[in-house]
């Protein structure tokens, strides 16, 4: 377990080098991390005063993977094959049941411990040939009772460092709530019912395909009842 002491110490002084030299992403705390996949908690730069997040957070795993669950892909209209998987219906989970499963405990864990300055984010790296690997990677953090989800990469590509043994030249690690390439699906939730009013619903809404982050009443959603899996299951498709 993490004590009090280094965890306050750590998110003052990712403070304190966020005002000195404004770097990209502080992680604070890592949760669960391995080269394909983490979860962390990270100073949030975009926090105003009287306007920090509603950490700690107490959600139960059930809760967390409800939210997963609803989490949709909307694809436009024309689906182009070198961006889009187009075996997929036009409108489809963002998260499959096994990445559910996976990712579910983390958040929730790291929720728990996060603070009102930090935001949790997650990382999924999946090799899809010897060059080229798919990353889904985003963030959540708590308002009230509003979860936001954040999805900065869904299954994007990128290409892999070809030196076995050598670290990767890319930053997608750093960052994960930095799209790596234009993301052409809008997020949406189900259900609909479960949402707070969207300001940028409209005309406004119509035209927004990049659209990337989700707000969910998450306290009004049934319990996802996930399928049995060994602890920290490799994410595969």
């Amino acid at each position: 377990m993490i004590s009090i002491l280094p965890r306050a110490v750590s998110v003052a002084i990712a403070i304190g080098l966020t005002a000195a030299c404004a770097p990209a992403q502080f992680t604070t705390a890592t949760i669960y991390d391995t080269p394909a996949a983490f979860v962390r908690l990270e100073l949030d730069r975009t926090v105003e005063t009287g306007h920090a997040h509603s950490h700690p957070l107490s959600i139960a795993t059930a809760q967390i993977a409800a939210v997963l669950a609803g989490v949709m892909i909307e694809e436009p209209l024309a689906k182009l094959p070198f961006y889009d998987d187009t075996s997929q219906p036009r409108r489809h989970r963002a998260f499959t049941e096994k990445e559910v499963t996976f990712f579910a405990p983390l958040l929730a864990s790291a929720l728990a411990q996060a603070t009102p300055e930090e935001i949790v984010t997650f990382y999924a790296s999946r090799d899809v040939s010897g060059t080229v690997r798919e990353i889904t990677s985003g963030g959540m953090f708590a308002q009230g009772d509003v979860l936001h989800l954040q999805l900065a990469n869904y299954r994007s590509h990128t290409h892999q460092n070809a030196d076995i043994g050598v670290a990767d030249t890319h930053d997608d690690r750093l960052t994960p709530l930095r799209s790596l390439a234009p993301q052409r699906g809008r997020l949406t939730f189900e259900p609909r019912s479960s949402t707070p009013p969207d300001p940028d619903e409209g005309l406004t809404g119509m035209f927004s395909w990049d659209h990337r982050e989700v707000a969910v009443l998450y306290r009004s959603l049934q319990p996802h009842q996930m399928t049995p899996a060994q602890a920290h299951p490799l994410i595969q498709p």
